[in-house]
């Protein structure tokens, strides 16, 4: 406590209001004039941008309408926010400034996490400094880490006492960088009560036997800003669905039943029946393999289905066994190597009775190495004509 307080000391008062060179041009008109009295110009933060932060003026025109955005998002009037007593002259910039500098930020991190919050400009210094000073003295964060976590967890050192957060947040994910990925998904997630949602959301989890619950709530953090009732919905949709808490599927059909209504898994469901001719036994098994196909778009899904009954040949059973081909790249995938494995076929250095899926469901490297590398010498222009494809230009011959 008391390293703490000795060094809060010099950092509060380096973050004592520091004349801006806007105030400096102001000070030399009038030092300059001697009968004409000079009303200051009202304060501009797209001006204080450039001139304090080094943002070029273009950067610091969309930087402040960012600022002006995200006030109007928390439902208040921006032109009375930005009139504030904090930010209605350079005085608590130049203090924040202050500290962000003190803490070891370079004029280039400075500017970077300006850029990403620029309404830290407005945050109290009060709150502010003696959070950035445990960021390193309780923490243990160095320079480098605490410019990174800014990039992110900003709004959470401005809004909250963020250090007991963090804290719990590095002992549950297991490390400060896996904290920084969570939160990069998230950033409500340093803002949300420990208490009333996050710790009872991972007890939930824990409670109903979910697996590598880290795992689920590093992907998709979001799960635990919920309020837990909310939670459990989504726990008890995923097992209707047929995918049960033991199944390393399950994180995956929760993550999927959190951004879709219970009306659109329905629509989803009968979509593929419909479309594919198959039972609701078939589609619910492929949902338990793959639950994130209830994600993608109608419109996706058909032009994809298409190509794979009309082009690649395929029963509508056996693509529906086969899930994983919902979620390739029709453009990037499908399309490139279907034509490479046909111009091989053509030629006789391909086994006209490969299948489709088993080239499809290859890794890039591995695709390459066996079908592009081994044959590029027989077939003169293959490696051009597959990138071509992948860029979406399919030639009608090789």
């Amino acid at each position: 406590m008391l390293r703490l307080r000795n060094s809060l000391f010099p950092l509060l008062r380096a973050a004592s209001p520091l004349p801006s060179p806007i105030h400096r041009r102001a000070c030399r008109l009038l030092s300059n004039s001697t009968s004409t009295a000079i009303t200051p110009a009202p304060f501009s933060l797209e001006d204080y941008l450039v001139a304090s932060c080094g943002l070029d003026p273009a950067q610091a025109r969309e930087v402040s309408k960012k600022a002006f955005h995200e006030l109007s998002r928390a439902g208040r009037r921006p032109s009375d926010e930005l009139s504030s007593s904090r930010i209605n002259s350079a005085s608590n910039p130049d203090a924040i400034l202050a500290l962000l500098s003190g803490a070891g930020l370079s004029r280039d991190d400075i500017a970077a996490v300006v850029s990403a919050d620029p309404l830290i400009l407005r945050a109290s210094v009060k709150n502010i400094a003696p959070r950035l000073l445990a960021l390193q003295d309780r923490l243990g964060l160095s320079t480098p880490q605490i410019a990174r976590f800014l990039l992110v967890g900003s709004r959470g050192l401005r809004d909250c006492d963020v250090i007991p957060r963090l804290e719990f947040f590095i002992s549950f994910y297991g490390s400060f960088e896996q904290v920084l990925v969570a939160v990069k998904r998230c950033m409500t997630l340093l803002t949300a009560s420990p208490e009333r949602l996050i710790k009872p959301n991972i007890a939930l989890l824990r409670q109903w036997g979910v697996q590598n619950i880290v795992q689920l709530c590093t992907d998709n953090a979001w799960v635990l800003t919920f309020k837990p009732e909310r939670v459990k919905e989504f726990l008890l949709r995923a097992e209707e669905l047929g995918v049960p808490p033991t199944s390393r599927m399950f994180r995956h059909a929760v993550a999927t039943i959190s951004r879709n209504s219970k009306d659109r898994v329905a629509a989803k469901l009968e979509f593929y029946k419909r479309i594919l001719g198959v039972s609701e036994s078939e589609v619910s098994t492929a949902v338990s393999k793959m639950p994130n196909i209830l994600g993608f778009s109608d419109e996706i899904l058909l032009r994809k289905i298409k190509f794979l009954v009309n082009e690649a040949a395929m029963e509508p059973r056996y693509i529906v066994e086969r899930p994983v081909m919902f979620a390739l790249s029709l453009e990037k995938r499908l399309v490139p190597r279907h034509y490479i494995m046909k111009v091989l076929q053509e030629k006789g250095l391909l086994d006209s009775n490969m299948s489709f899926y088993s080239v499809v469901a290859l890794g890039e490297d591995t695709f390459k190495s066996k079908f592009i590398d081994r044959h590029k010498d027989s077939v003169p222009g293959l490696a051009d004509t597959y990138a071509a494809a992948r860029a979406g230009i399919v030639p009608s011959r090789i």
